[in-house]
Formats: structure tokens, C-alpha cells, sequence
């Protein structure tokens, strides 16, 4: 780690903390990653595809994981026909705020062609994201320009000692009238008309299935819309805010976040059936405004057999047990691309 870096991190810390991280400072890794943008169609709902501009081709773009205290270099290759840049969204960037990705402020956007490094300490733990911060109206959020950035902690809760199934949820809505046509969109008045978990409406997303006995963490992601989140048959404990623990985690049924907030919830499994979840912003929870489609999905339990009518509101597409980026999150640090969010090239 760079030596200043250190020595900014440390004076965060209380004295009788300055011991505990430098030992963990000195354990820490140099993470080394590539990534392109690239311009990609994406089906976000049946019958409704988006020109986006995908990391590594994606919406959403690849899960990082890397643990407290590692070093991140992030090499990002333009290969679209505007200009982009990377914000590490909830990171301190303690002696890096050059690669904090705001053009103009701390970089030169990434022109067509270019490339650009990011360098800094993953010194902020938990459920973190990035984006690009290039016109955010329409990049961020319109044009599918957002990713998980999960960092380990150090010191884990008990309370995340216990989860023994990881899922990421992140919340985007869309409009239809501009998704053809890159440089539109974002303006005062416009209205959005899809919504989507992980770039899908329901019913194209995926069902996340669980087994009776698991401690489930879902990491909520309000990535461009506010949420209501709701599940059903079970109350959801909140852990985390914002990738920070709190110090009295609550109970809830239905948990509110802001456009760019994240929530940490566990939920214990202990109610076998098919569970929906919505968004209690009821307008979210339509495709153009058909019911039963948008910020939706299916919690199945493993072993329970749907009625003959289910087919008509589970996914129509494969099954993927990676869609909330569950299996990626258990292999540990690394960059992921995950193929059920790769976008189709533009020819």
C-alpha cells in the first residue's frame, strides 16, 4: 500500500483501532483488474430491448470483490463513441481522489479509444457500487452504467457470520421512448415506463431459490430509482446501511431507499412456499404499465412443487442460479463478469 495512503487511513481510526489496521494493511493484496465499455443491446422486458453501454457488455456490469485494505488497480478501456469515466460510489479514496471519476474535477473523461487507470485502497467495507459520471441523467441512469463493489471486512458482524447465501438486487428503471437512441433521455419531465432487477423485468428475471434453513442476505441496490422493497412471508432484519453496520439492526417488511442508497437485510428461510417480492411503489411493478412485471421476482424454496398456473408468472427464461450473483460472491476476491447479463453487440 502506498505509504501516505497508510498513514491518512490510520489517522481515521481511533487509538484503539491504529493497531488492528495496521495489521490488516499489511495483509493486504494488490487486486489488478481490465475492463472495457462497450456498446450493447440489452432485453430488459418481453418485447422492450435498450441500447446501453455496458462494462464488459453488461447491465449490470461485473460484481468486484475485493477484501478490506487491498489495493485496486482498475484499467478501463473505451471502446464506445462517447466519453465515460468510473465513480467508486461510498469509497473514501483516501490520498486517490484523482481516480474518484468525476470528469472535469478529478479526470478528463475517457474519450472513444482511451483508456484510463484507477488506483486506491479498498478502505470503506461493505455493499458499495460504481458508475459511470458522465452526464448520470442518462449513463447512470438510463443507459445501464452501474455495478456491485462488494468489500469484505476485516472484522464481520456475528450478524454476517451467520449468512450462508449471499444475492445482490440492484433497481433501475427505463424509458422506452429514448432506448434506441444513444445521447437522449434524462431530461425534467421524461417518465420512465420499465423497471428491472439486475437489468430484467419480471418475468424474464430469475427466481432466487433457497433452501428451509438458510440465513439469506440480500444487498439491496436503489442503483437509479427509489424503492420499497417487500417480501413476502417473512420479516427482513436490516443490517447494514450503506455498506456500514448499524449499531441497532432493525426489523422490517418493507424497507425504503433513496435513488444510490443500499441496504443490507437477512432473512432467515424458515417459511417453505413460493414467496413474491415487489417494489411497494406500485407503478414499478408493471412493464408499460401491464401488471405484474417490472421490480418483481419469485423466492422459491427448494422442494416445494408450483400449482399448474405458475408458469404464467415465473420466469420465461432459463434458469440461472448466478443471476443475483450468488455463485461468483462465494468464489472470493476477483472481477466477475456474469453471462446472464451480457448485453448483444451492436452490429
Amino acid at each position: 500500500m502506498n505509504t501516505n495512503a497508510a498513514k491518512k487511513l490510520l489517522r481515521r481510526l481511533p487509538l484503539a483501532a491504529v493497531l488492528l489496521a495496521s495489521a490488516n494493511i499489511a495483509l493486504a493484496e494488490l487486486r489488478t483488474f481490465e475492463m472495457t465499455i462497450e456498446e450493447v443491446e440489452k432485453e430488459v422486458a418481453p418485447g422492450f430491448t435498450a441500447k446501453v453501454w455496458g462494462y464488459d457488455g453488461q447491465v449490470p456490469a461485473p460484481l468486484i470483490h475485493v477484501n478490506q485494505f487491498d489495493e485496486v488497480e482498475v484499467t478501463v478501456h473505451n471502446f464506445t463513441t462517447l466519453n465515460h469515466t468510473i465513480h467508486w460510489h461510498g469509497m473514501y479514496q483516501t490520498d486517490s481522489w484523482k481516480s474518484d471519476g468525476v470528469p472535469d474535477v478529478t479526470q478528463k473523461a475517457i474519450e472513444p479509444g482511451e483508456s484510463y487507470t484507477y488506483r486506491f485502497i479498498a478502505d470503506r467495507a461493505g455493499s458499495l457500487w460504481y458508475h459511470c459520471h458522465v452526464n448520470v441523467s442518462e449513463h447512470l441512469a438510463l443507459r445501464g452504467m452501474f455495478g456491485p463493489l462488494i468489500v469484505d471486512p476485516k472484522e464481520p458482524t456475528e450478524l454476517e457470520k451467520e449468512v450462508t447465501k449471499d444475492a445482490i438486487l440492484m433497481f433501475s428503471g427505463w424509458d422506452s421512448s429514448v432506448a434506441q437512441t444513444y445521447g437522449e433521455g434524462g431530461k425534467p419531465g421524461e417518465v420512465l415506463d420499465y423497471f428491472s432487477i439486475n437489468g430484467k423485468s419480471f418475468p424474464t428475471n430469475s427466481p432466487l431459490r433457497v433452501k428451509e434453513g438458510d440465513v439469506l442476505r440480500l444487498r439491496l441496490f436503489a442503483a437509479t430509482i427509489p424503492v420499497a422493497f417487500h417480501l413476502h412471508g417473512h420479516d427482513m432484519l436490516v443490517t447494514h446501511k450503506d455498506g456500514l453496520p448499524l449499531p441497532a439492526p432493525y426489523g422490517a417488511d418493507v424497507v425504503n431507499m433513496g435513488p444510490g442508497e443500499r441496504y443490507d437485510v437477512i432473512v432467515h428461510m424458515n417459511n417453505p412456499g413460493l414467496w413474491m417480492t415487489h417494489d411497494h411503489i406500485e407503478l414499478h411493478t408493471t412493464n408499460k404499465g401491464q401488471d405484474m412485471g417490472g421490480s418483481m421476482l419469485v423466492v422459491e424454496y427448494e422442494g416445494i412443487e408450483p400449482e399448474d398456473f405458475y408458469h404464467n408468472h415465473s420466469s420465461t427464461e432459463p434458469y440461472d442460479p448466478d443471476f443475483y450473483m450468488s455463485e461468483s460472491l462465494k468464489k472470493g476476491p476477483g472481477l466477475y463478469d456474469i453471462e446472464v447479463h451480457q448485453g448483444t453487440p451492436l452490429e
